[in-house]
Parts: C-alpha cells; structure tokens; sequence
C-alpha cells in the first residue's frame, strides 16, 4: 500500500489496483482526486468536505463512487453519493473499507455534534475529527493533531488506545512550521519509534 498525504486531513492510498483518498478538503491539494477511484468523506466540514472540487470531480468522471455518512449528503446535495454507516464493509481498488463510528468529537457544548465515521483500509486507520478507537487491528494510525476540537493530551490518549505500530499526523494546516516542530517533538517524545512525519506530496508505502 502506498500512501501520499495532500495537506490536512487529506490522504490517498494506492493499492496496485487503484485509488482510494479520504477527506479531500479546502485546505487540501486538489491533485490527490486525479485519476481516483472512490472518495471516502468522514464527515460535512469543508476541511474535509470540498463540495466544489467534488463537483467538478462527479461532472468530469462519473464513474468515481463517493462515499460518506449521511449528514455529508446535505452538503453535496446533487452529486451522486453513497451513505455509509459504521460497521459497513466497502470492497473498493481490490481492498475493502471498513467503517467505525458515528460522532465527531465535542467541540464544546454549544456546537452541534455532526457525524463523523472512521475508514479502516488494510489496516490503515483515518478517524477524520474523532476518537472511535476501531475494533480491529491497526497497522497504521493517521491521528488528528491540531485542531479548535483537540488538545494534544487527547490526541496521546487516542494514539496510546488504539496501539498501532506506526503513527502519522494529519489534521495539522492550521500549525505554521513552529507549531508542527512543537507538536512533532512532543509526539515523538511521548509516543516514541511508532510517530513519524509524511511530508506533503512524497509517497510512502505502508
């Protein structure tokens, strides 16, 4: 498995037999839905969502399935999309999708709770903007951590429960570069070996 970070919470793997990415959002490089074969949304918020890009996406090839919980369905509106639900499985580029969840994490009490699903492929985990831990094995955690939702305490609990092997931000273009060497540091201090950093657009295999 190959896997390519576009900015943010955007991530694209590459199987050998095609092309999944997860949460291609305004604050991602749009380059990561070329020649895709299915989209995966965690949930509505345009970070994660850039309806738009995925208009232009459904308009130039239809034949790429979207995929997401049922709240993202209101923000796509028109664009041909599949609801997915925790404890679906999605076979998809000769791998499946498996899927965990349904909340986002709390913001604060006065901010509606949207949905919010995980994506489990060959064991490479994206929680988009939560904590569900998965009830399967892990080989690879993208973890959230940056963000108005999270405290970095949270993020060292989520990556302690589910115990992957390896370790990767996301969720980060709010940080300027000494915002990410702060966090990178303490992560790689607390959580040690499994932590690394996949720079923007170099492909990686997992």
């Amino acid at each position: 498995m190959r896997l390519t970070k576009f900015g943010h919470s955007c991530v694209r793997l590459d199987t050998g037999e095609g092309a999944v990415v997860i949460d291609p959002g305004v604050f991602s490089d749009p380059a990561a839905l070329d020649g895709a074969d299915a989209v995966f949304i965690t949930h509505q918020h345009p970070d994660h969502c850039n309806d738009p890009a995925l208009r232009l996406l459904a308009e130039d090839r239809p034949d790429v399935r979207i995929f997401g919980p049922s709240g993202v369905s209101a923000t796509l509106a028109d664009v041909p999309f599949t609801v997915v639900s925790a404890d679906d499985v999605i076979p998809v580029a000769g791998t499946e999708v498996k899927v965990f969840g349904e909340h986002h994490a709390l913001a604060h009490a006065d901010i509606p709770v949207v949905q919010n699903v995980g994506y489990l492929i060959d064991g490479i985990y994206h929680p988009g903007d939560s904590f569900t831990v998965p009830d399967a094995p892990v080989r690879a955690l993208l973890v959230p951590v940056a963000a108005p939702w999270l405290k970095l305490a949270e993020a060292i609990d989520f990556i302690r429960a589910v115990d992957a092997p390896a370790v990767y931000p996301i969720h980060d273009a709010i940080l300027n570069d000494d915002g990410l060497a702060i966090v990178d540091r303490m992560l790689a201090n607390l959580i040690g070996e499994p932590f690394q950093r996949i720079p923007n657009g170099v492909e990686s295999t997992v």
